[in-house]
């Protein structure tokens, strides 16, 4: 409730500069494609691990020349230490929630250990509602559930929380704040909406982003944001293991 308020009252105040910041941050902003290479595979030795990541242009590895060098591929080589991977990404530029479900819908019932979650910064620029963006995680973690559990266990969700939208260099202020208040009251619906789900854990950051951490956009993560970021995923993962007892692990 505190972000709503703090939101319609930036709104209120400073709508005249943020619809002409909105309109000149899209006219100017560096569009960039998505990372090249693999999208699924097998990597690694050891104990067995059915790993999904799926969601947005971040995941995608937008503004990054190489998957190896995205999230997926650090988050591969951060996880193939003590399993062999079988691994899938699922990423496209512009997903919001409603896109992510859609594409997991879609896509054949299979089984996973491990479900990363990369989605919400698109919601904020669509300045999409607390309460459609409940409606939505709830959509999207029964879809994960329905189409991609093991018999005997559920999958980990590992929900990577939006990010500070106020540090994104990217945007001047006070749009940056404005979408930043978005960003964390979306961010308070996901953390709320969760604690129904045994198995999901949100992984936040928490540190300040500086300029080395974005791609040449000033929005996306760079490939050492995403090392950190893939850091962040394996050590909430390795905190949580004991939750995957399905019969690979």
């Amino acid at each position: 409730m505190r972000y709503s308020l703090r939101w319609y009252l930036l709104t209120l105040l400073c709508w005249p500069v943020l619809l002409w910041q909105g309109k000149r941050v899209r006219k100017l902003a560096l569009r960039l494609p998505e990372a090249n290479g693999k999208r699924y595979g097998e990597h690694g030795m050891g104990k067995p691990l059915r790993l999904l990541i799926c969601g947005d242009s971040a995941a995608a590895g937008v503004g990054i020349a190489d998957q190896q060098d995205a999230l997926s591929g650090h988050l591969i080589n951060q996880l193939s230490g003590a399993h062999q991977l079988q691994w899938q990404l699922h990423a496209k530029t512009g997903f919001s929630s409603k896109e992510l479900v859609n594409m997991l819908q879609a896509l054949p019932a299979q089984k996973f250990d491990v479900v990363v979650v990369s989605i919400g910064v698109n919601d904020v620029t669509a300045l999409r509602s607390a309460q459609a963006y409940r409606i939505q995680i709830q959509q999207l973690m029964s879809c994960i559930h329905s189409k991609f559990a093991d018999p005997f266990a559920e999958p980990i969700v590992l929900f990577s929380a939006i990010p500070d939208m106020q540090q994104f260099i990217a945007l001047p202020s006070p749009l940056n704040h404005w979408l930043g208040i978005k960003a964390a009251e979306l961010n308070q619906v996901l953390h709320s909406e969760l604690v129904n789900w045994p198995k999901a854990i949100i992984v936040n950051a928490e540190m300040p982003l500086t300029e080395d951490m974005f791609a040449a956009d000033g929005f996306h993560p760079s490939a050492l944001g995403c090392a950190i970021w893939a850091q962040k995923l394996s050590e909430a993962f390795q905190l949580n293991k004991s939750l995957c007892i399905s019969g690979t692990l």
